[in-house]
């Protein structure tokens, strides 16, 4: 396939990128670089690779993007609760209205399947603290990102019926580990970071859970849905991760702790999260046979190799955050 990534510079795109390339498909990416293209070089000579710089805001950086492609992955977005809460005008255009024009024009361009990155963080707060949410819970976003992302699925599962174009949801659970365009921004590889480098951290809500995926295995996982049978991905939604992979962040600092023996952790307690999800992935692997590889003890030591390395010397640089 001709795959157009969007938001292939950032942290999951960068990852995305080649390994799309190593199984033979053709890439072309769109980005406007807002942290930086760096994380394209080892894919930039490549014979199957396009670059488009630009803002899918723009009418003509999606006419072309779009233009002889067979497939969309979606990831460009103002990623995170912060970021968004930080400029909300920009993440609805970005996140809303860049996303709708790109869906559209991708219609009219015949493209024939889309693959959009949601995130878990759509389900809010679960109503059993002992059970699961899975595909068919009640979506509860409580913060602007995860309302763009909600706003979004129904437009990508939208855009497929009437045997419309291949479309499909991923509620991605948090992603961690070491990507190309590094983040320490993201739970595990923040406190992580933190507990080995500053030798402290502070802990909100010790007890609310989340789930994990590693970034690679995101990748992994969206193109599993690339190239499985219409029949089996158009028009549904997955939650993309594992279920024995779900953490409290209380259980993530017991896991750092031997890589970080004497950090100071200071737990402040959160009685009312309106984030607390224990997420069952159980639907992708049936329907998909999709399992994770990498787990979060095996990331956690992954990033605590990278922040001892030298490799990356200033942690507090906005260029590992979004």
């Amino acid at each position: 396939m001709k795959v157009l990534v969007t938001g292939g510079a950032g942290y999951v795109g960068s990852m995305l990128v080649p390994m799309l390339l190593e199984k033979g498909h053709t890439v072309r990416v769109v980005d406007w670089l807002a942290h930086g293209g760096q994380s394209l070089l080892p894919v930039w000579s490549h014979p199957g690779f396009e670059f488009i710089g630009g803002d899918l805001r723009d009418p003509g950086v999606v006419t072309a993007a779009v233009k002889d492609v067979n497939a969309v992955v979606h990831l460009a977005a103002i990623v995170g609760d912060p970021a968004c809460a930080r400029d909300p005008e920009l993440a609805k255009s970005v996140n809303v209205g860049a996303s709708l024009s790109l869906i559209a024009a991708a219609k009219a361009a015949g493209v024939e399947r889309l693959v959009f990155a949601s995130t878990c963080s759509n389900y809010g707060r679960m109503k059993d603290p002992e059970g699961f949410v899975d595909e068919n819970a009640d979506l509860a976003p409580v913060s602007l990102y995860a309302e763009t992302k909600v706003a979004v699925e129904n437009a990508v599962l939208a855009a497929g019926e009437d045997k419309g174009i291949c479309s499909t949801a991923l509620r991605c659970a948090t992603v961690f580990g070491v990507s190309p365009r590094m983040r320490f921004d993201l739970t595990v590889n923040e406190f992580t970071m933190e507990m080995i480098s500053r030798k402290e951290i502070k802990v909100f809500g010790e007890t609310m859970w989340r789930p994990y995926i590693h970034v690679r295995d995101m990748a992994r996982g969206i193109i599993a849905v690339l190239e499985a049978p219409r029949a089996s991905v158009a028009g549904e939604v997955f939650n993309l991760g594992s279920t024995d992979q779900n953490y409290q962040k209380q259980q993530l600092v017991d896991l750092i702790k031997p890589h970080a023996p004497d950090a100071r952790v200071e737990y402040v307690h959160k009685a009312e999260d309106p984030r607390d999800y224990r997420v069952t992935f159980a639907k992708i692997k049936a329907a998909l046979g999709f399992e994770t590889t990498r787990s979060v003890p095996e990331g956690i030591r992954e990033v605590a190799d990278l922040v001892r390395s030298g490799i990356i010397s200033d942690f507090a640089d906005s260029r590992w955050r979004n």
